[in-house]
């Protein structure tokens, strides 16, 4: 029942105070990403954690203004690979087995045929499974900061080229997908803190066979 009522108390946060989240605190829901599943155990996204007040700044010119990017306490900025590659499941996979300690051609096969399937799928759809995995981490996130009592928002309404260039993703290989400023809500300006959670009934939202 804890985490139900942690998901209770949260809310998309709009309007955040500016106070800092502990060490801690950002390191535990960093970690719950971190942790996160993925397909095949890829990880194919990293995490940018910024607290640059310039480049806070600028993020928020292409996000539509809004204020949770300067005031939050750090911005954490997914970026999912813009693509599969034979080496790049090949790095994943050889330090899997080394941290096993298996045989270096452990995963050989399975490696190869990842790869045949993915590749003939093109770089569009690899990159949307790309950025779907780091949606995983993303809900894990924002559990995490629930639990911690630290307000989250999750965003997609920034420009993403711009976000690229201003982190320089192209040149690894990466593409932001989403957004999640953490921080404290103020409690004396944002509209949204007393306004009843609203969800989709149980009966409209799970059907069992």
């Amino acid at each position: 029942m804890a985490l139900l009522n942690d998901l209770m108390w949260r809310y998309a946060t709009k309007k955040m105070n500016g106070q800092k989240v502990p060490k801690d605190k950002l390191e535990y829901i960093l970690e719950a990403a971190r942790l996160a599943p993925s397909s095949s155990g890829l990880q194919p996204y990293q995490i940018f954690v910024i607290t640059n007040k310039d480049l806070l700044s600028q993020i928020r010119v292409i996000s539509n203004d809004q204020s949770q990017i300067t005031d939050c306490s750090h911005l954490l900025v997914f970026a999912a690979w813009d693509g599969y590659s034979y080496e790049r499941i090949g790095d994943v996979f050889l330090r899997t087995v080394k941290e096993r300690g298996l045989a270096e051609n452990a995963m050989d096969a399975y490696h190869k045929g990842l790869w045949n399937l993915y590749e003939p799928l093109g770089r569009k759809w690899q990159s949307e499974h790309s950025a779907k995995q780091a949606y995983i981490a993303l809900g894990l996130a924002v559990a995490a900061a629930a639990e911690q009592k630290i307000d989250a928002t999750p965003m997609e309404g920034f420009d993403k080229d711009k976000m690229d260039e201003l982190l320089g993703l192209e040149k690894a290989g990466l593409k932001s997908v989403v957004i999640l400023p953490i921080g404290y809500r103020d409690e004396d300006n944002d509209w949204l803190l007393n306004l009843k959670k609203v969800r989709t009934p149980r009966e409209k939202f799970i059907t069992e066979l």
